[in-house]
């Protein structure tokens, strides 16, 4: 019987009957590893009402994971032939996954899904978790989850992943550890010393059961490692041998693998082992009782023995035929079957890739290389060109920089031109999304020069379009549509949709600012192209590219659409690093709108992920700077020395356009100097293609400089031109309007008192103190009298607007947890926690934690 389990029991059941009645949920068990997660499944399982279908699978702690290995399993237990399926879907994970919805969805009776330890799973099953995830509500599925909470890559890989589920379709289950009372009741049971136990497991269910089938009572194992290893000790000479065949196969090991280890296996050495609790007898096969019990029992295991094992284990699993690639190389990996890696781990690369198991193919790529000297040197340069593709869409540039340098000195000694200028391409990307733009334009023109010393090619057209992208990007019209016609045109010749499609989205880009019924068609035929062709890149660069047109236009609305359907499709696609610099453009959309606090939550998702390059970053810095200078918050100069630490390596106006915004509106309240403003601003004007692009800076010059010329304000969006007409009064209405406070503020700073008076209640509502300050001190000076002081403390907190999230945070603040306890509770990383905490102190207007709960005592908040 399980004790203190029953409060999760009765949440699964509920879970399991809201499924029966339509309403699919996915229910995530969390605990340490040895917590006992697997037993209450087991428990649930032998519980459920007949008449549900059943389908199990678990993660394998395998070197590299198996890319969508669960899925297999839960497909052969439906008898679905998903290898077929994956063929007839080319690979394609979302119509897969479709597939497999249909398969797992029976409306006649209820299905539960099991995986295990998803902490082991590849990104592909992490892809299928969330795709499942977000279309479950109106399912008669329940999918149970068990994972670990430790802070591991992989715990953090699927805190990322179940947090792209919609609130409403996952139920968190907390396993937690024994009470003491608990552990004392079963050592009462056993006739053990229960204080001991408790005081030597603080209740990890798994070493609370090793301790109490320890032999000693006196000498209590210091560890479940030594537990495990003192029990496997008792065994007879021959059980012991057949333990450690057991222990190189994760998760479990099949009978006839077995018989290939040990030649006949016997009947009684695994009784033997069975009847001491160490393994479970499956029918088919055997496994240990968790996997903490295999590990220990491996890594007694001697280096020559391991290898042994697993060499015998991959000749068996070779001589069975139909093993999962994934095996094979774990198993020549293990066995240091060098020949084995270098047949079989690029094999296995191909086919995660293929898969969309990005993470893992790029591990492959790693395993073959570091055994790759034996190889031609095509195939060398084939595997670095892979894992530098794999690496890019990882977001681990330096090292596909690193990967596809090696692969363009391969293909240069080879003399094969073509693949080495398609090379300095990928270069020159790979820089420019890792913020070096003097790289990037430097191997985009070699590209470009060797390319044209042989007949025109796809490559060629591909080289073509990315000087025009970054043409483009740098706001140099006439270059990116000389170089994007050229692209356009070769790519039509050769017939390469995917060429095609990239250089039309340069061009409907520019041409934003020239033409925009033209800007929308191409950028409308660029997205069309791509998603028909499952270009999942371009199509994520289109929708950005998209979106952040129609914000230049100052079209909010379809500006949001674009980054909605945008950012579901990279959360679908897993496409994280398009998924987070669509969210940065989001987060400045959602400041324009005045819901600061959306705005600082969706930049902070992108600020506080270590992964994201300095280019993915740079939007959501935008808009979390601005919000953290308007509110008067001291946490805003590290981010905006990170700003100027990217402008240093190439002045690019789209950024620079940006940056100078920020230090212009610093400077008018007095926070920076103004002429370093006023010099930013006229190197943007000097870059500027059109006076459009410069029309947000042109109002700031106008603020910092009552007296200066405008300029020409043509094609400038009406807010801009009417306020640099000297007509803030329908300028303020514009933006009123546009549903933009901030700026309809700022407008009407620059009229009469009464319209003076109305910003400062917009900008004390949205909570820009040091704003709101520099127009009473205009005010002053403009000799207006009885001026409001602003809200009194106990108000500010009434109205701090803080996040859900940050209300949690701040009820565990009042509670006394740390930071690190903070972070376990809601299962973020510290960081997030600390921005969390950071934003709280500075929504309450408080210097420490203490006057953090007194405010929010004072005010109702607590």
């Amino acid at each position: 019987m399980l004790l203190e389990r029953q409060t999760q029991l009765e949440q699964l059941d509920g879970l399991l009957a809201e499924a029966a009645r339509g309403r699919g949920r996915v229910a995530a068990l969390a605990g340490e590893a040895g917590a006992g997660k697997s037993a209450l499944v087991e428990a649930f399982l032998a519980g459920v009402a007949d008449g549900t279908r059943i389908l199990r699978s678990a993660c394998e702690d395998l070197s590299i994971p198996d890319p969508l290995g669960p899925l297999y399993d839960l497909a052969r237990e439906a008898q679905w032939a998903m290898p077929r399926a994956i063929d007839d879907r080319q690979g394609g994970r979302l119509p897969l996954f479709s597939d497999a919805l249909a398969v797992f969805e029976t409306k006649a009776r209820p299905t539960l899904l099991v995986i295990e330890d998803l902490h082991w799973a590849d990104d592909a099953t992490l892809d299928f978790v969330r795709f499942l995830g977000r279309r479950i509500a109106n399912t008669h599925i329940l999918l149970l989850l068990t994972a670990r909470t430790d802070r591991s890559e992989g715990q953090m890989r699927v805190r990322r992943a179940l947090g792209e589920i919609p609130s409403g379709g996952i139920a968190r289950i907390e396993v937690p550890l024994l009470s003491e009372a608990a552990v004392l009741s079963l050592a009462k049971a056993a006739g053990r010393d229960g204080a001991a136990i408790y005081r030597a497991t603080a209740g990890n269910a798994f070493f609370v059961t090793e301790l109490l089938s320890a032999e000693s009572e006196t000498a209590l194992p210091a560890s479940v490692r030594d537990a495990v290893v003192a029990r496997a000790e008792r065994l007879s000479p021959g059980a012991r041998s057949m333990l450690d065949a057991v222990s190189v196969f994760p998760r479990r090991a099949d009978a006839w693998a077995l018989t290939g280890l040990c030649g006949v296996a016997s009947a009684g050495q695994l009784a033997e082992c069975v009847s001491n609790g160490l393994l479970d007898d499956l029918g088919d096969g055997y496994a240990f009782r968790h996997e903490i019990a295999r590990h220990a029992v491996e890594m007694m295991l001697t280096t020559s023995h391991r290898r042994a094992f697993n060499q015998r284990a991959l000749s068996a699993l070779l001589d069975k035929g139909g093993a999962p690639i994934a095996r094979l190389v774990h198993h020549a990996v293990e066995a240091h079957n060098l020949e084995a890696v270098r047949q079989f781990a690029p094999i296995a690369a191909r086919e995660a890739s293929r898969l969309g198991a990005h993470r893992d193919a790029a591990g492959y790529c790693e395993v073959a290389l570091r055994h790759a000297d034996a190889l031609p040197r095509d195939e060398r340069a084939a595997l670095y060109e892979q894992y530098a593709f794999e690496c890019h869409l990882i977001a681990r540039i330096d090292e596909a920089i690193g990967a596809q340098e090696q692969a363009r000195a391969l293909r240069q000694a080879l003399g094969d031109t073509l693949k080495e200028g398609d090379s300095l391409r990928w270069l020159s990307r790979l820089a420019y999304l890792q913020g070096d733009r003097q790289a990037a334009d430097r191997f985009g023109a070699e590209a470009v020069a060797l390319l044209e010393t042989v007949p025109p090619s796809a490559e060629l057209a591909m080289a073509y379009s990315n000087l025009s992208q970054l043409a483009m990007l740098a706001e140099r019209l006439d270059e990116t549509l000389a170089l994007g016609a050229r692209a356009i045109e070769l790519a039509e010749r050769l017939d390469r949709p995917d060429v095609l499609c990239h250089a039309l989205n340069n061009v409907g880009a520019s041409e934003q600012w020239l033409d925009l019924a033209s800007s929308r068609l191409h950028l409308s035929r660029s997205l069309e192209i791509a998603l028909e062709g499952n270009f999942q890149e371009h199509a994520a660069r289109a929708f950005t590219n998209s979106a952040c047109g129609e914000m230049n236009q100052l079209c909010y609305a379809e500006a949001q659409t674009f980054l909605d359907r945008g950012i579901d499709y990279c959360v679908e696609n897993d496409l994280a690093t398009w998924r987070d610099y669509m969210r940065g453009v989001r987060a400045q959309l959602l400041l324009r709108q005045g819901l600061w606090n959306d705005a600082a939550a969706e930049a902070l998702e992108v600020i506080t992920n270590d992964q994201a390059t300095p280019l993915v970053r740079y939007p959501a810095l935008v808009a979390l700077v601005k919000l953290r200078l308007r509110r008067g918050d001291p946490a805003a100069a590290p981010l905006l020395a990170e700003m100027t630490r990217f402008l240093e390596r190439g002045t690019e106006l789209q950024r620079l356009l940006a940056y100078a915004a920020i230090l212009a509106e610093q400077a008018w309240i007095g926070e920076a100097e103004k002429a370093e403003a006023l010099r930013l601003i006229d190197l943007a004007a000097s870059l500027a293609p059109a006076p459009a692009v410069f029309a947000e800076l042109a109002s700031w010059r106008m603020l910092l400089v009552p007296d200066s010329d405008p300029g020409d304000t043509t094609g400038m969006a009406a807010p801009y031109r009417l306020l640099l007409a000297g007509n803030w009064r329908d300028a303020a209405s514009a933006w009123a309007d546009l549903g933009a406070p901030y700026e309809r503020a700022l407008a009407l700073a620059q009229g009469d008192e009464p319209a003076q008076r109305e910003a400062l209640e917009i900008l004390e509502a949205l909570g820009a103190r040091p704003v709101a300050q520099h127009v009473r001190d205009i005010m002053r000076r403009n000799g207006v009298i009885r001026i409001a002081r602003g809200p009194r403390q106990t108000t500010r907190a009434n109205g701090a607007g803080l996040t859900q999230r940050q209300m949690e945070v701040l009820q565990l603040i009042e509670r006394g947890f740390s930071n690190k306890r903070i972070a376990e509770h809601l299962t973020i990383s510290p960081k997030t926690v600390d921005h969390h905490v950071s934003a709280v102190l500075g929504k309450l207007d408080a210097v420490s934690r203490g006057q953090a709960t007194a405010a929010a005592r004072d005010s109702g908040l607590l």
